[in-house]
């Protein structure tokens, strides 16, 4: 199958010319080791993986020969690293003698399907050697092969008023994913997800948690899939799957360090003390099709029968479009809710402290109302504030008032005429 250029390339590359050590993590299948594969044109590379049971067990039983017997003048790509901890005093000491001898850049380049937080072994050894970078499914832009840059685009670029040729959301919604499905029309997607979560909770759970029954994921899995850009009630989640609140927090935990679910948390505006704002973080799923599949829903059928549910699908769209952007420039990603109730889906907020709000509508035309939220926000922050964007399902890009405009969906993946 032909290769999709993905949009973390550039950071991975200028990652491994200057730092010693890359960390490269992400969900199962979502395309690190094929993007690793592909540094191989540039790089001299050896990739090897702890999948494989021989592999792994030489370097579990034996660590310091292991990583002595590894290329000194290749980059070293090792895959499922999670898999042998043992290894990881021994790569920081190479690293270290290579750094007196006045050599930085990558002997290394580790991947694995946990988040880094979740391996306190790998952290502890290695902090301060590495960069950390993350992998997501694909976005629409890297579907669809526009190779947008959303954030240079929303912070930079200016708006005016036009439409936007006619798209399909089905299609940008099911096919942002993992990229084993995406470029796969004929794959029963449906048995994809059943080998897909059997894998993760029979292997990634134990090298990740500690948790006694790995099942009740799927029960968590289904509650957290009717709370999908909510703000939680984790005491009320916890009762409804009936275990203590620590044994919900460990599966909270894997839920997230696994690659599956993610938070957005509250957005307050620093030193502004008379200003109360809501400090629960919102909950999203990394791919809108896993949390279809949870739902036992099909996103289609949701879009032709649902449009409640198909709304909450379509805001969970743009939330991970968002996380996969805003991942690889260190954007902040927050949401904005009032203790009076005004709300907006999403801030973004650069380095600058530009702020950029933005509001989801599922619908194909645009009420001034939705505004409000938006508004709020504008007025908090003054000239920081750049833009508000109302995305949603038609085609017309509108100004709406100062600083205000609806935007099409396809605005996260489609250039500007």
């Amino acid at each position: 199958m032909e290769y999709i250029y993905r949009n973390l390339t550039n950071a991975l590359l200028e990652s491994i010319k200057t730092r010693p050590l890359t960390y490269l993590n992400g969900g199962r299948q979502v395309g690190k080791s094929t993007l690793c594969a592909q540094l191989s044109n540039d790089i001299k590379v050896n990739q090897i993986t702890f999948d494989s049971p021989l592999m792994l067990s030489s370097a579990k039983s034996d660590p310091a020969n292991f990583v002595d017997n590894l290329p000194k003048d290749t980059l070293n790509i090792i895959d499922e690293v999670q898999f042998a901890p043992e290894i990881f005093p021994y790569l920081k000491m190479q690293i270290d003698e290579n750094r007196l001898a006045g050599q930085n850049k990558s002997l290394y380049l580790l991947t694995g399907s946990a988040n880094l937080m979740a391996l306190p072994t790998l952290s502890d050894a290695l902090v301060g050697r590495m960069s950390i970078l993350t992998l997501y499914p694909f976005s629409a832009s890297e579907y669809y092969n526009t190779n947008i840059d959303l954030i240079d685009k929303l912070f930079n670029e200016d708006l005016s008023i036009q439409s936007y040729e006619d798209y399909d959301i089905l299609d940008a919604i099911c096919n942002s994913t993992y990229p084993e499905i995406a470029k796969n029309t004929e794959i029963d997607r449906i048995k994809w997800f059943d080998n897909y979560l059997t894998t993760i909770l029979n292997r990634d759970v134990k090298s990740i948690s500690d948790l006694k029954n790995p099942d009740m994921m799927v029960m968590l899995f289904s509650l957290l899939s009717m709370r999908s850009g909510g703000l939680l009630n984790n005491t009320a989640i916890a009762s409804e799957i009936g275990v203590d609140y620590k044994t919900y927090e460990k599966m909270m935990a894997f839920a997230t360090n696994s690659f599956m679910i993610f938070n957005v948390k509250p957005w307050a505006m620093p030193n502004k003390l008379n200003k109360r704002f809501v400090k629960s973080p919102k909950m999203y799923f990394v791919d809108c099709n896993f949390l279809s599949y949870i739902m036992k829903r099909s996103i289609s059928h949701l879009y032709e029968n649902d449009k409640m549910i198909f709304g909450h699908i379509f805001e969970n769209f743009v939330a991970a479009e968002l996380l996969k952007h805003t991942s690889i420039h260190n954007i902040e990603l927050s949401h904005f809710r009032t203790s009076t109730g005004k709300e907006a889906d999403f801030v973004l907020e650069n380095n600058s402290g530009e702020i950029i709000g933005i509001e989801v509508k599922s619908s194909k035309s645009i009420d001034k109302k939705y505004l409000s939220g938006l508004q709020e926000l504008k007025d908090l922050v003054g000239d920081k504030f750049k833009k508000g964007i109302i995305l949603y399902a038609g085609n017309d890009v509108i100004s709406l008032s100062d600083k205000m405009w609806a935007v099409p969906v396809s605005y996260l993946w489609k250039k500007i005429k």
